[in-house]
Order: structure tokens, then sequence, then C-alpha cells
């Protein structure tokens, strides 16, 4: 239970928000992650938390719309990494590459857990974009407490378009773009479409939090070196011990993602949804990269299927 909680915390005065309460979470190393929590309806204590996980220098905001559609099904929290949105940056030579994200994830969940300790099937992990090989990771470091995982258009070790110098020069103008753009305070303007999308206080979040030059530098931490990141998940499989995953692809191209691109994509998805004895692959046709506020009702009806399995 967070600070937020008890009345204590981040907060605790403030009206209530529409993605619940706030609490921070401690790591192994002492840095603080700021979290916010919805209960879910009464009954539902026996159902697992979903927990969701953001893209490459996404912090919680992103969620809401995502977090509404499940209120009347479970509980659910949004976090943000070091560096974004209400949670301070890592000190300089604190990795941010994925082992140490999936680590950070980790500590979430320990703080989740509460005195109870490690509870099985505790955690349903919603991944988007860059957070699907983070959610699998952490997944695979303690699987008993996992009851399945959400692989919102991922990047995928699968997609051999993610390993081409081509990637890491996109990868290179994105950043020096987005720096620029940051500075200048013009980033939130690309974005309008989706902060629109959501509700009015967590646009107003991803406003004030979600377009600043502290977040681009966070963006560069965490793109240090994906390829080799996704390389080391080829040479070593995250085993997830048959646990469910669905792995959910968009159906419209978007920037960065052209045909040729989403199709490999989508092709990449579907393998990784082979390897679960429970994997389940669904392209949702009106979605494109940003599922989670392009078809965020459709999403959330994936993620309810795994909270929920038929005859639950």
């Amino acid at each position: 239970m967070g600070p937020a909680e008890h009345g204590t915390g981040p907060d605790a005065e403030a009206p209530a928000h529409s993605q619940g309460e706030a609490g921070l979470a401690r790591t192994r190393d002492g840095r603080e992650l700021y979290y916010q929590r919805l209960p879910g309806p009464a009954g539902a204590a026996d159902r697992p938390t979903v927990v969701f996980e953001g893209g490459l220098a996404a912090g919680r905001s992103y969620w809401a719309g995502v977090q509404a559609a499940l209120a009347d099904v479970a509980p659910t929290v949004v976090y943000d990494r070091s560096g974004l949105g209400r949670s301070p940056a890592a000190p300089p030579g604190v990795s941010r590459r994925l082992p140490a994200l999936a680590d950070d994830l980790g500590d979430l969940l320990e703080h989740l857990d509460g005195p109870d300790g490690d509870r099985q099937g505790s955690y349903i992990l919603v991944g988007h974009s860059w957070g699907g090989p983070l959610v699998r990771l952490a997944a695979a470091a303690r699987p008993a407490r996992v009851a399945g995982l959400v692989l919102v258009d991922p990047s995928d070790e699968a997609c051999e378009l993610l390993f081409r110098p081509a990637m890491r020069r996109a990868e290179r103008v994105g950043q020096l773009a987005t720096v620029w753009l940051a500075r200048l305070g013009l980033l939130g303007r690309a974005y309008r479409p989706l902060t629109a999308a959501l509700p009015p206080d967590a646009a107003a979040d991803m406003r004030a939090e979600g377009f600043t030059v502290a977040m681009a530098r966070t963006r560069g931490r965490e793109l240090e070196d994906a390829a080799g990141d996704l390389r080391a998940l080829l040479e070593n499989p995250p085993g997830l011990a048959g646990l469910p995953v669905t792995v959910v692809s968009a159906g419209r191209v978007s920037p960065g993602m052209p045909k040729a691109v989403r199709e490999r994509a989508t092709v990449s998805h579907a393998y990784r949804a082979r390897q679960s004895p429970h994997g389940r692959h669904v392209v949702l046709p009106e979605a494109d990269h940003m599922v989670l506020t392009t078809s965020a009702a459709e999403l959330a009806e994936e993620i309810r299927r795994l909270v929920v399995p038929t005859g639950g």
C-alpha cells in the first residue's frame, strides 16, 4: 500500500484522480517510483492486479483510457519509470537498459505485494512497444507471481528490421528531433490527438510532464543500446513458464511504421504468441501503434479475457 493510501503521501489532499490514488515505491538502490492505483470493483480482491508498462520514455498518463475501461474488472496500477512523469531521474551511471528497467518493475511489484510477500498469480503485466520486452523480462524473473502478459504492439527481437543500420539512424534522428522540439516547447503539439483522447486530468498531467527536456534525456538513456538489448533476448530468451501471453498488433500504419514495417512487426507478434502454449494473437484493425489511445476499449477487452477467463 502506497503512502497516499494512508492519507500522508503525494496528492493526499488532492481531489480524486481518474488514474487513482498516488503512492511511491522504492527500488533496491533507493530511488522512488511514482505510481497510481485504482482499486477496481467490490469483490475483485481475488483477481490479479493489472500493471501497465509504457513504451519508450512513456509515462503513466498514456494508459488512462484503458484503466477507465477496466475499472469494473480489476485493480489497476500505472507508474512512471525513473526520469519520467513524477519519478526522479536515475543518477548518472545507473543503467536504463532493459534489464535494469525490468528490475525496477520487479521492485514495484514487490512493493505492491505488501507485507504478505510474493502471492501466486497476483499480476497481469501489460507492456506497450518497448514495454513489451520489458514485461517479459520482469515476468521471467519471478513467473509465479504473474497470471499473464499482454504485449501491445511490442518491439520484438523476432523482427529482423530492428537490427538493421537504418533503424539505428532512425533512432538517432528521432532522438535529436525529440530534444530539439522539447527545448522549443513544441513537442506536445505532435501529440494533441493523443492527449485529446485521455480523461482531462490525465491529459493535463501529460501536457505538464510528458514533453519536457528531462523526458527527452531519459529517452536517450533508454535508447543507449536498444539493438544490444534485443540481441541479448535472442541469445537468452526469457523463460515464461507457460504463462498465457496475448499479443495485440495494430492494424493501421502510423508515423515510423509504414506498410512494410507494419507487416513485418505483425509477423513477429504472431511468432511471439506461438511461443506460449496459451498464446493469442489479435490484430485490432482500427488501431495504429498507439493502440492504448486509438483502440482503448478493444485493448481493454483483451486484458479482460485474462483477468476473467471464460467461465470465470
